[in-house]
């Protein structure tokens, strides 16, 4: 009875904001969208059978999905193929085609 008393007492002797005022909530933040395809993870078959990604590898890349060696190259990456063709696989290129696919949904 006691306690129930000194609350009622502290409660009184507090403004009528402070006892509706929610304590503020941590705000939830959405991870980071992250890219359908990248050139450094997906293989290259998966990124043959998008035809969306192969218009992206074929702007950057041109003859390289038409080459009739690349069907050996179905597991691989494009960073991987880059070791076999480090001249037509630039940096600045694999860094052009992740750009593009990043606004593939």
């Amino acid at each position: 009875m006691r306690t129930a008393l000194v609350i009622a007492l502290a409660a009184t002797a507090l403004p009528a904001s402070a006892i509706a005022a929610e304590p503020a909530k941590p705000v939830a933040t959405a991870p980071a969208a992250k890219a359908k395809y990248t050139t450094a993870d997906t293989d290259i078959g998966t990124l043959l059978d998008d035809p969306a990604a192969k218009a992206i590898i074929d702007k950057y890349i041109p003859g390289m999905t038409s080459n009739e060696q690349i069907e050996m190259a179905r597991s691989m990456t494009l960073k991987a193929v880059q070791a076999y063709a480090p001249d037509d696989v630039t940096d600045e290129r694999l860094a052009k085609i992740d750009a593009e696919f990043a606004s593939l949904k």
